[in-house]
């Protein structure tokens, strides 16, 4: 997102005015507050982090020195606050499979369906509660990776100077987390005793 006289903005907000601040923080609460919410997988707390990383940016902001995005700061300062609140919770998100089709694009897998059969409801629930079974399987980092890559769309350069990792470790990590979570998934229906299904797997291979 793209502010005009973004700028202005922020020199203005670290010469303290707060308006200035306020109107950058307006800007970006949404996709900021998205962020935390696929990572946490909880409104409550990722309001809370969202809360925390506004925080940190009026704190630091005269840390940025226009070397990267102003987009790209927050979305770091974000990313560590929900780092952070996982690893003292010992917390783990709820997010969307991502896999990719024959072509290699990106597919997202959300277990919900906003209107299910009767009949269907048991189903989602189970698969729901597999697939977050399969996610507790991925690191903190893993979960980041695909929720800046798939929810916030990011490219991996983005997401490389977000995390402080290099754009091939991006990719590697990335598919890495996919195969995990193939994996995973692909287990807990072996051990269920319940096939393997591309509708509920959402077309994962």
């Amino acid at each position: 997102m793209i502010i005009i006289d973004e700028k202005e903005l922020i020199l203005q907000a670290c010469k303290g005015k707060e308006a200035a601040f306020e109107q950058l923080m307006l800007a970006y609460q949404t996709p900021i507050y998205n962020l935390c919410f696929r990572t946490l997988g909880n409104a409550e707390d990722a309001a809370d982090a969202t809360q925390e990383a506004f925080l940190k940016a009026w704190r630091y902001l005269d840390s940025f020195h226009f070397e990267s995005a102003f987009s790209t700061w927050l979305y770091r300062l974000a990313s560590n606050c929900c780092l952070d609140m996982l690893r003292s919770k010992k917390r783990r998100p709820v997010i969307s499979i991502v896999t990719e089709d024959e072509d290699g694009e990106e597919q997202s897998y959300d277990p919900v369906d906003p209107s299910p059969q009767p009949d269907e409801v048991l189903e989602q629930k189970e698969e729901k509660q597999l697939l977050n079974e399969a996610l507790l399987s991925l690191d903190e980092i893993q979960r980041q990776i695909i929720t800046l890559r798939v929810v916030n769309d990011l490219s991996y350069t983005e997401i490389g100077e977000i995390l402080s990792l290099k754009e091939g470790t991006v990719k590697s990590r990335l598919s890495r987390a996919r195969e995990n979570l193939r994996k995973k998934v692909s287990e807990l229906r072996n051990k269920n005793g319940k096939p393997s299904s591309k509708k509920a797997e959402g077309g994962l291979p």
